[in-house]
């Protein structure tokens, strides 16, 4: 490992990745800047263009996002004549409380889904093309849903939205788009010795394409990173889901809620003998059961309705297990999801992306039952804010699944996240307007100090990292997945230890890249599941643990977990 200078007295060493010099050069400034480009972010960003300069930065593509990943839809209760009959916000607002298992916020429930509809008025504004049918929104029903009010396009919907933001986000004037920029910590007054004002003061940004490390300069930060699903082996997220934002916030102080609940969808693509993280990762929607497809065993059971009576349309966390325990009980390596029960050609015509997917790797849906088993797929809890996106530090703004608003409780409804995303984008912005829009004053800040980058990493220590990212997530899907133990949490937490302390020595040792710094972000989000999970003694919601199986009413509380 490099030898280093001891640091400056002010500077806090978890702050950046290597020794700051105490002659910065010249920071990018940006009225606000906005990290991560999916539905939040974006919708965030093209609506304060108005206002004052934006820059959008993401470590990879644009497009690369939980938001594009998307297949089911967003959820909202459209105004009358519009929605399903006998629909209402009411009865949106039950839907959602009972999946979440008592530990909603009613107050945040009731706000974003009162709030939902206008924004749909964004989207499409913005170029988002909502399936019809004649001259109203074709709507669909998922898991926990009681009416149909899932807007959808095909079953490609997050994608739709995404690429009608960013080509509206190009034509933006004010809004600049930087690819390939991974933010790597938040800069803060109290990370740089400031006692008595703990205020966030830009980033430090890694370019990918130069490797050179940029302090981004700004007074209001926007994290939309989107959540954590590549710290388990198997996921429904993109490979970008590795918790950046949260890891960030965490790091800077802020308080986070609740991450012992993540969602694991009840159906990911079981096929081994397809090769490739795309196959391994393939979704089948939600949507797919709304349409009336049924989970069967291999001797064709029904067997969630041995669980509960609403059988594969039950809200996603009942159904995960359900299907965790079949496999158990029977040693099958899947269950099926099975729709060839439809009309020929209605499968290829509402799924056609799916159906396609699937034609690709070998099973026609239409005459086949698909082989499913869970993948983790959504983070319930986040880095905690209020209803208007802000968490406990002042100026860091977390919108989408990165924040914990109280909206999912103990277990996310189907198709709330996008439309959380949406809603909160907008009363984040409007709160910023009201309270520290650009131009006014804000308090003189210390100098920020620049980067300086450590020694190159060898390729042999290269190999140590992969083996440490490819442990990490074998360890929490082994220990930490649908079903948990004491045991397991503890032998989770003590490996977890172990991790941190060896990427630590990567991190501080060697010249940053974008594999140590996600395997740092992971291990921290790992450690803050693994955290959440002991203290929460009870099975509630996502989190189930075969050593306290049922709820406990003393405990219906949020976990929070504070840095001092």
């Amino acid at each position: 490992m490099a030898v280093q200078s001891p640091p400056s007295p002010l500077v806090n060493t978890e702050l950046s990745g290597n020794q700051p010099t105490t002659e910065p050069r010249t920071p990018l400034t940006t009225d606000f800047l906005v990290i991560g480009s999916g539905i939040a972010g974006l919708s965030f960003a093209i609506r304060a263009a108005a206002h004052g300069s934006v820059t959008v930065i993401t470590k990879g593509k644009l497009l690369e996002s939980n938001t594009a990943w998307a297949q089911g839809g967003i959820a909202s209760v459209l105004p009358e004549g519009l929605r399903d009959p006998g629909d209402s916000i009411e009865s949106h607002v039950a839907d959602t409380l009972d999946a979440g298992a008592g530990l909603c916020d009613e107050h945040a429930v009731r706000t974003i889904i009162t709030e939902g509809a206008a924004t749909i008025e964004d989207l499409v504004a913005a170029g988002t093309d909502f399936d019809h049918d004649q001259d109203r929104y074709a709507l669909g029903k998922e898991g926990g849903h009681s009416h149909r009010r899932i807007l959808h396009s095909k079953d490609t919907t997050g994608l739709e939205i995404a690429t009608s933001l960013v080509e509206t986000a190009r034509q933006t004037p004010g809004l600049t788009l930087l690819e390939d920029h991974f933010a790597i910590d938040l800069i803060t007054t109290g990370k740089l010795g400031m006692v008595t004002d703990d205020r966030v003061l830009g980033a430090y940004v890694l370019d990918r394409t130069t490797g050179e490390v940029q302090v981004f300069r700004s007074d209001r930060v926007i994290l939309a990173t989107g959540g954590c699903g590549k710290v388990y082996l198997y996921t429904t997220n993109p490979d970008s889901s590795t918790g950046d934002g949260l890891a960030m916030a965490w790091r800077a102080g802020a308080t986070i809620e609740n991450m012992e609940f993540i969602q694991f969808h009840p159906t990911c693509f079981y096929n081994p003998a397809a090769s490739g993280p795309e196959a391994r990762s393939f979704l089948v929607s939600e949507a797919v059961r709304g349409e009336g497809a049924i989970l069967i065993n291999s001797k064709g059971e029904d067997f969630v309705k041995r669980s509960d009576e609403r059988g594969s349309l039950a809200p996603r966390d009942i159904v995960a297990r359900a299907i965790d325990r079949e496999i158990k009980r029977t040693g099958a390596p899947c269950v099926y999801l099975d729709i060839t029960h439809k009309p020929a050609g209605f499968f290829r015509d509402r799924f056609p992306f799916i159906h396609e997917k699937l034609l690709s790797f070998g099973l026609d849906a239409e005459k086949q039952p698909i082989p499913v088993v869970p993948a983790a797929h959504y983070q319930c809890g986040g880095i905690k804010t209020d209803l208007d996106g802000r968490t406990t530090i002042r100026g860091l703004h977390a919108i989408g699944e990165v924040a914990c608003t109280g909206l999912h409780g103990a277990n996310r409804l189907a198709s709330n996240s996008l439309l959380e995303a949406n809603v909160l984008a907008r009363r984040a912005l409007d709160r910023i307007l009201r309270h520290h829009a650009p131009g006014k004053p804000v308090p003189d800040a210390p100098p920020i100090p620049e980067w300086e980058h450590g020694d190159t990493t060898p390729p042999d220590e290269q190999v140590v990292i992969y083996h440490n990212w490819d442990e990490l997530r074998r360890l929490m899907w082994d220990y930490v997945s649908i079903v948990r133990t004491n045991n397991r949490l503890r032998r989770a937490a003590t490996r977890l230890r172990n991790l941190k302390k060896e990427v630590r020595e990567f991190y501080w040792g060697h010249r940053v890249n974008a594999d140590i710094l996600e395997l740092r972000n992971l291990v921290d989000v790992a450690s803050l599941i693994v955290d959440s999970a002991i203290r929460r003694r009870e099975s509630r919601g996502l989190h189930y643990t075969l050593d306290y199986p049922r709820s406990d009413d003393s405990l219906t509380r949020n976990t929070v977990l504070r840095r001092f």
